[in-house]
C-alpha cells in the first residue's frame, strides 16, 4: 500500500484527490498539510489528521502538492531531506521556483504537471501534433475559469503556449484570451485557423474529480521511480 500526504488538504483540490483516495485499496492518506494558523490545523477527517508541520513528509510514500507556490517551495526541502516522491499539480509558480523544482528533481523523483486530468495531456498533445504540421496559420489560445482562481492565463494555458511556440509561432502569453466567470471547472480552447479553414481543439472539465483521478494514478506510476522530473504525458505513454 502506498502512503500518500497531501498538501493542501482542506481545498477545493486536495478535498476531491482525498475523497477518490479513499475508495482506493492500493493507497492511505497518512495525513493532511495546510498553512500555519488555518482553522482545521489540530482536527481530524475521517481519522486523518490535518497538520501544519511539514516534517509529516517523512511518514509518507509520495507527498501530493496541490496548494500555493510558497508552501510548494518551502516543502521541496523536506521531500529531498526525507527522500520522498512527488506529484505537483500547484499553480502560478515562477520561473525562479520552477527552477527549483528543477533542482530537486536531480535528488528525488518529482511529477510536475499544470494540469494532471488524462483529457487534457491528451490535449497537449494534439496540439503539439497540429502545431508541428500546420505551419502556415494564425493560432488563438482561449481559457476560462471560475472567479475563485488566482493566477491567470492558467497553468495549462502557459503549457498550451510552451508547446506551440516551440513550433515557432508568433504568439506570447499576453495574446492568451483568460475569462473568470462563475463556477467554471476549466475549459481550454486552441484554435488553428487558415484563409480555407479552422481547427478547434477543445477540453471542458466537468468536475476537479478529472485533476484528482490523474494526480492518484501519476501517484502509483512514479514511486520507485529515479530521481528525475517527470510529465504526465510519461505517466499516460504519450512520449
Amino acid at each position: 500500500m502506498i502512503k500518500i500526504g497531501i498538501s493542501g488538504f482542506c481545498g477545493r483540490m486536495g478535498s476531491r484527490i482525498f475523497e477518490l483516495a479513499k475508495k482506493d485499496t492500493d493507497l492511505k492518506v497518512v495525513f493532511g498539510l495546510e498553512v500555519k494558523n488555518h482553522k482545521d490545523i489540530g482536527n481530524a477527517k475521517d481519522k486523518v489528521i490535518i497538520t501544519d508541520n511539514p516534517e509529516e513528509i517523512k511518514n509518507c510514500d509520495c507527498l501530493v502538492e496541490f496548494s500555493t507556490p510558497q508552501a510548494t517551495i518551502e516543502h521541496l526541502d523536506y521531500l529531498v531531506k526525507f527522500k520522498k516522491c512527488a506529484v505537483i499539480g500547484t499553480t502560478g509558480l515562477n520561473q525562479s521556483e520552477i527552477e527549483k523544482i528543477k533542482l530537486a528533481s536531480k535528488t528525488i523523483p518529482i511529477l510536475f504537471s499544470p494540469n494532471t486530468s488524462i483529457g487534457v495531456n491528451l490535449l497537449f498533445k494534439l496540439v503539439d501534433i497540429s502545431s508541428s504540421i500546420l505551419k502556415d496559420y494564425k493560432v488563438y489560445i482561449k481559457e476560462a475559469h471560475h472567479i475563485h482562481k488566482k493566477d491567470a492565463p492558467s497553468g495549462t494555458a502557459k503549457k498550451i503556449l510552451e508547446i506551440i511556440k516551440e513550433k515557432g509561432f508568433n504568439i506570447d502569453i499576453k495574446d492568451i484570451e483568460a475569462k473568470r466567470e462563475g463556477e467554471i471547472v476549466g475549459d481550454h480552447k486552441i484554435i488553428f485557423e487558415s484563409e480555407f479553414d479552422k481547427l478547434e481543439i477543445f477540453h471542458s472539465a466537468k468536475t476537479r474529480d478529472i485533476f484528482a483521478k490523474g494526480a492518484l494514478l501519476a501517484v502509483k506510476w512514479i514511486v520507485n521511480k529515479k530521481p528525475k522530473l517527470y510529465s504526465m504525458e510519461e505517466v499516460l505513454g504519450l512520449v
